[in-house]
């Protein structure tokens, strides 16, 4: 984090670079650091507030005559909760952005060396089970127990036990990790998606992304910790069958199996692809058909209300028998073939009258490679369906990878926008969809100047969203240039480019969601607002004819609004989209049919502001 934080001689700029305890280590922009205790910064940022509120706390105090700790501790507990809904700034949190390089991310996270522990615990606890019974075995073998080795025993037991519970709490830490990385990597893939890779897929298959993630998410961590344990097992198994009779042939036995194993799980992957592309496309049509209820019911006629719902249920039941077939199939032999063949291998041994001791060894060890093999059977299917999880929500992964250029700053901006002459400017722009042959634009050469207001009219289709959509940022020109106040995309930055233009698109791309008004109203804004923020859209809002809804709400302003709370008009949202594009403060504001669901009053209220 950066902190701005006052001093006498002037606010000075700290990094928090690492934290111990209660202290923070701070560096100034000249490289000096130090530890400082964390409540001396909080009461550096909160100096003025406190002041401020010191002496009527103090004040309250003594009417109430508290005195020496307990005054303290009630004066700090009413301190905290005043001070709790004020918005302290000078503050940033400087982070590698998640879109980076998987790896860096990760041992940002210290998840290498949380799976290195796991690792290593899990491969020590096991080695000491092993050493535990093997201990209790040998004399047991031998025909005495001597007290000594029940204490040896119980002492590995408890190493054990120990060990197990370090292995769960890294688990555990891992699991919160990796599952948080993925979050946030895949939420900044959505956000990064272009309008023509969320418009070709329709609600259903989006919600199918939701659910895959999760299960890529959970699979993914539980099938890697099963293989990886499988294959620590696997390796302990195979060290004990070196200790028996049979022991080369017993070991080349484990380890072809084991590579087998791991081969046949291609087809576990190609019939869960199958049975996952099947209950995808039932999840689909199920959303678009619920969707769209009431439009079927009367557009439609009666005979073909169920068209296709009949057939995707029974190629998802099809493939449903056949993934249940190949995964029973696939685990049953992974387990029990080894068991044959490992009991196959020791059978001459046995009928040959081999020691009983080398002889016990190895049937202990086939029975141990029996349990990691089975581990190892429920990791590959676990890691099988993440694949194909993983193939859903993979072109959001690599959404989140797409950079900007970085743009110019703000001094740059300002000298190089006084001696632009338009505000936006266009030449020769072109644009075409991927999915369409012919352009929807070609040759579009225009040209705003600051204050000038325009109105485009055309028939519908003729690309004008498409020209507003290039305008705020959305879409790229295919061809020719586009510049903001002489400076193109490339060189603002999307970012930068979406910072100085608003935009209120047509209604069916436009959403409230289900917060209060006032965060509808003031998105693109800091949050949580100020009261001069709160002040500007309860203006706004009046000024667009919304002040009556503002009285009629209960909760004013804060009102819950969409859908889980207070119900807005057509009319009303219209104008909740148009103020929420005149709060952002844009440069130039772009408004795509944002009048069309208002009645003449309205219309004039918003046309005169």
């Amino acid at each position: 984090a950066v902190i701005v934080v006052p001093a006498p001689g002037g606010p000075r700029l700290l990094a928090v670079s690492g934290r111990r305890g209660s202290a923070l280590r701070l560096r100034t922009p000249d490289g000096r650091g130090a530890w400082v205790p964390r409540e001396r910064v909080r009461a550096a940022l909160c100096a003025e507030w406190e002041e401020s509120l010191g002496p009527g706390l103090d004040a309250l105090l003594a009417r109430l005559r508290l005195r020496g700790g307990r005054s303290r501790s009630v004066r700090g507990a009413l301190l905290e909760e005043q001070l709790h809904a004020i918005p302290i700034s000078g503050v940033w949190t400087v982070r590698r952005s998640v879109g980076g390089h998987w790896l860096r991310l990760a041992a940002e996270r210290c998840l290498p060396v949380a799976l290195g522990v796991l690792a290593g615990a899990h491969a020590t606890q096991y080695a000491l089970w092993l050493a535990a019974w093997a201990i209790l075995g040998r004399d047991a073998l031998r025909g005495s127990l001597a007290p000594g080795t029940l204490l040896a025993w119980g002492a590995l037991v408890l190493a054990t036990a120990l060990l197990r519970a370090l292995v769960t709490w890294t688990e555990g830490r891992l699991s919160l990790g990796v599952g948080g990385l993925l979050k946030e990597r895949l939420m900044l893939g959505a956000v990064r998606l272009l309008p023509e890779e969320v418009r070709h897929l329709g609600a259903g298959q989006h919600l199918s992304r939701v659910m895959e993630s999760e299960a890529a998410e959970l699979l993914g961590f539980t099938g890697a910790l099963m293989a990886l344990m499988a294959v620590l097992e696997l390796a302990g198994a195979a060290w004990v069958l070196s200790r028996g009779v049979a022991a080369p042939i017993l070991v080349a036995l484990l380890l072809g199996w084991a590579g087998l194993a791991a081969l046949a799980a291609r087809r576990l992957v190609r019939a869960r692809r199958e049975w996952t592309r099947s209950r995808l496309d039932v999840t689909h049509l199920l959303v678009e058909r619920m969707s769209g209820h009431e439009t079927r019911l009367g557009q439609q006629a009666p005979e073909r209300w169920f068209d296709g719902e009949d057939e995707a249920l029974a190629a998802y039941l099809r493939d449903s028998r056949r993934f249940d077939r190949v995964e029973a199939w696939w685990g049953t032999v992974v387990t029990r073939g080894w068991l044959i063949l490992g009991l196959a291998a020791l059978a001459p041994a046995f009928a040959g009258g081999a020691a009983a001791t080398p002889l016990a060894v190895a049937l202990g060890g086939v029975l141990l490679a029996y349990q990691a093999l089975g581990r190892l059977a429920a990791g590959l299917g676990n890691l099988a369906g993440a694949w194909v999880s993983w193939e859903q929500v993979r072109p959001l992964w690599d959404a989140a990878a797409r950079t900007d250029p970085a743009g110019v700053r703000e001094s740059e901006w300002a000298a190089d926008a006084a001696a632009a002459p338009a505000l936006v400017a266009g030449a020769d722009v072109g644009f075409r969809y991927p999915s369409r042959g012919e352009p929807v634009l070609r040759g579009c050469t225009f040209s705003i100047a600051p204050g000038e207001r325009v109105l485009l009219d055309g028939p519908s289709g003729g690309g004008k969203s498409t020209l507003v959509s290039l305008l705020s940022g959305l879409r790229r020109p295919g061809e020719g240039t586009l510049r903001l106040d002489g400076r193109d995309m490339e060189t603002l930055g999307r970012e930068g480019w979406r910072r100085r233009v608003a935009a209120a698109p047509q209604f069916h791309e436009n959403h409230v969601f289900s917060d209060s008004f006032a965060f509808n109203l003031l998105m693109g804004r800091r949050w949580p607002p100020r009261e001069q923020d709160l002040a500007e859209a309860t203006r706004v809002c009046r000024e667009l004819g919304l002040g009556g809804l503002l009285e009629r709400m209960p909760g004013g302003i804060h009102q819950a609004v969409g859908e889980t709370g207070w119900h807005l008009s057509h009319g009303e949202r219209s104008r909740l989209f148009l103020a929420r594009a005149l709060l952002q403060g844009g440069d130039l504001l772009v408004l795509d049919e944002s009048f069309g669901t208002l009645d003449p009053e309205n219309l004039r209220h918003c046309l005169t502001y």
